[in-house]
């Protein structure tokens, strides 16, 4: 019977989706995440009657034919990069990017990956690097005995050194931005890399046309809407249940059918 293939393809639909709602329910407090949605399409479909093709001698067109689909897949897994809400921390190595792009960090093998998340610090050596101690582009040191940090929304970087009235200038952040956000390989530890789907990245001052502003001191927050994930929750386990009904119709259909004498 095909209603048992069909059926548990939608069983296994909906359980790849609540793992997706699961992994963005279990980031709501992520800083920087961005939630993911699974998209789904229709299988194969097995044609027993054509549409359109010829019913009778005198050239009668069958206007609705008889197609039988085989189920459901997951297509993709979208992940959508809408801006999250930011969140005051006081804190002056914190930067949040207000609008588009993504700060740019250079990992061990020398690759470049991009972020969202601005919870920055300092290196043993100075350098302004993520929590796992990978430098952020250009690479910016802060000289010793600097007594306060300023970053302004262009991602100028000045340190004010102790005896000194005037901030000197240590370095220029950059951000980058990619036509199409979705298309980024999520590599975990808050960390994207470049695919050829998402293309290559245009690199920018925050604050020109088409790139962020840079807000010290802040951090921008994951933007899961929990009520809506919940809501995602139910409707999937609800449709899960449903599926699991209708194999286990087909199944109680196919014992009559073996059991007839």
């Amino acid at each position: 019977m095909r209603a048992l293939s069909t059926a548990a393809t939608g069983m296994m639909a909906q359980q790849r989706n609540v793992e997706v709602i699961s992994n963005n329910i279990a980031n709501m407090n992520t800083t920087g995440f961005k939630r993911a949605r699974a998209e789904f399409q229709d299988l194969l479909y097995q044609s027993e009657r054509r549409a359109g093709s010829l019913s009778t001698d005198g050239g009668d067109v069958v206007p609705a034919g008889v197609d039988i689909g085989l189920g459901v897949k997951t297509a993709a897994i979208a992940r959508i990069h809408t801006q999250g809400s930011l969140i005051n921390t006081e804190n002056r190595l914190d930067l949040a990017l207000d609008g588009r792009g993504y700060f740019i960090v250079e990992l061990p093998d020398g690759e470049q990956a991009y972020t969202r998340a601005g919870s920055f610090q300092l290196s043993p050596e100075g350098m302004i690097v993520t929590v796992d101690g990978y430098e952020i582009q250009p690479g910016i040191a802060i000289p010793q005995n600097t007594v306060d940090i300023q970053i302004n929304q262009n991602g100028e970087v000045m340190a004010y050194v102790e005896n000194q009235m005037e901030p000197d200038v240590v370095g220029q952040l950059n951000i980058a931005t990619f036509v199409n956000d979705a298309g980024l390989e999520a590599i975990g530890n808050n960390l994207y890399r470049e695919t050829p789907a998402s293309g290559p990245p245009e690199e920018g001052v925050p604050g020109d046309m088409g790139f962020g502003l840079v807000r010290q001191g802040w951090v921008e927050a994951s933007n899961v809407n929990v009520v809506q994930e919940i809501t995602s929750l139910i409707s999937a386990q609800r449709a899960y249940e449903m599926n699991s009904k209708a194999l286990e119709t087909a199944d109680q259909m196919a014992g009559t059918v073996s059991n007839l004498r």
